[in-house]
């Protein structure tokens, strides 16, 4: 690793092996939580679940992020890559149909020969990579041939949006670009016949914030223009305001139906196809798994 790192957009160059990043992590792999988790979208949670490790710090921090105690590092326990290596395992006898690894891109060169050494040995569910988008080409060519399932989210399209909300202008056109190299790796998604399981592909995620719906209907627009239905497509109502939000004009309440309704009805007339929706009922506190800090 870089002494200097450079593995995000943010290029904060902090010397991780003596101080934390903008991430908020040293280079010491911490976790959050690794368990069956059954609230993706179904062909990637299938009817076991699918094996969710969520990784301690975040290079985009969005104000409104539900999973915001381990986003500023504030909950995660250390882990060794032989540790990470019985995780996987260790889920894989549990039967979920994938190791899914949430936010892990500032760790992904320590993650690298975990996910080498992981194949070695023998485990053959997939790997999916599930993140914010927000992510440098060059960290996402060390996953080549690596990472089977790209679950990317695609946030935003107007820099100011994503100023206000995630301190990142910059985030539409690290997002273009990023999403560009997971599906020149990994293309459409494939599902397997009989178990209705992704096995490769990119499934792009989208969530429509209150009172931002026209800026969803650019981002549908943008992406059904660049790839078609040749992705698969999830359009997210699950918004939950946390206590931060609560003094927001916008950002304090959820996603009305109207909002969300509308949005939907876009992605129809434009022609996206292969897409997962979710209903009102998404939006609710189920969603947000229990951080507790222990294995």
């Amino acid at each position: 690793m870089d002494a200097h790192c450079r593995v995000c957009p943010r290029h904060c160059g902090a010397d991780r092996s003596k101080q934390r990043g903008y991430c908020g992590e040293s280079e010491i792999i911490r976790i959050a939580r690794a368990a069956p988790h059954m609230w993706e979208e179904p062909p990637i949670s299938g009817t076991n679940g699918s094996g969710t490790v969520f990784f301690s710090g975040c290079s985009l921090r969005c104000i409104y992020c539900q999973n915001h105690e381990i986003a500023v590092s504030h909950i995660g326990y250390a882990v060794t890559q032989d540790d990470l290596l019985r995780i996987f395992f260790d889920l894989e006898q549990q039967g979920v149909h994938n190791i899914n690894l949430v936010t892990a891109s500032h760790f992904t060169a320590q993650l690298v020969p975990v996910l080498k050494q992981a194949r070695a040995d023998g485990l053959r569910i997939p790997f999916v990579w599930n993140s914010s988008g927000y992510e440098l080409t060059d960290t996402l060519r060390m996953l080549d041939g690596l990472i089977d399932i790209y679950l990317p989210d695609f946030k935003y399209l107007n820099p100011e949006t994503a100023a206000e909300y995630s301190n990142a202008p910059d985030y539409p056109d690290i997002a273009k670009a990023a999403l560009a190299e997971m599906v020149r790796q990994c293309g459409s998604p494939q599902i397997e016949s009989g178990t209705g399981l992704m096995t490769h592909g990119v499934q792009l995620r989208h969530l429509v914030l209150p009172g931002h719906a026209q800026e969803s209907r650019q981002v549908l627009w943008y992406l059904f223009q660049a790839y078609g239905n040749s992705i698969g497509y999830s359009i997210m109502n699950q918004y939950t305001p946390i206590p931060q939000m609560k003094a927001h004009p916008l950002l304090s309440r959820r996603v009305t139906e109207q909002e969300y309704a509308n949005v939907v009805r876009y992605a129809e007339q434009i022609g996206i196809i292969n897409a997962f929706t979710q209903e009102g009922e998404a939006a609710c506190e189920s969603f947000i798994p229990d951080f507790s800090g222990q294995p």
